[in-house]
């Protein structure tokens, strides 16, 4: 069996980089308006839970955009499969770090920017003018 290379695109040309991008800002305006509305702790809360959503989404943009082509498919299986797990475990460490180790916090901030910054991945597809495809 002939071993998969990865792909060797930059990441901000990998088709799922506007989504992520897009994300990111989304993070950063709800903790700017948390931070200005309601205070320092939930500003900060709300940046620990945009990341808790975030991060996991960069590890697996990358797990699993390595790989393309037909020859590749299996590869790209595995990826998408070992990059799932791998998000969810990283997102429930996140939580169990942020809960654990930030003092004192605002849990609503918490959950409600990592909410937001998941919503953006469902409707940003929507919101971007071109296809989400490799050039």
């Amino acid at each position: 069996m002939e071993i998969r290379t990865p792909n060797r695109l930059p990441f901000h040309r990998w088709a799922v980089f506007p989504v992520l991008l897009a994300q990111f800002v989304v993070l950063l305006l709800a903790t700017l308006v948390l931070w200005q509305w309601k205070g320092s702790v939930s500003g900060y809360s709300g940046l620990c839970g945009g990341l808790i959503a975030w991060l996991p989404n960069v590890y697996f943009a990358w797990k699993a955009f390595r790989f393309s082509g037909a020859r590749a498919a299996q590869a790209i299986v595995k990826s998408f499969y070992a990059g799932e797990a791998g998000k969810m475990i990283l997102t429930a460490v996140l939580f169990a770090l942020t809960f654990a180790g930030v003092k004192p916090l605002a849990p609503l901030a918490v959950f409600g920017v990592f909410v937001l910054t998941l919503l953006v991945s469902w409707f940003a597809p929507l919101l971007m003018n071109k296809r989400l495809s490799r050039p």
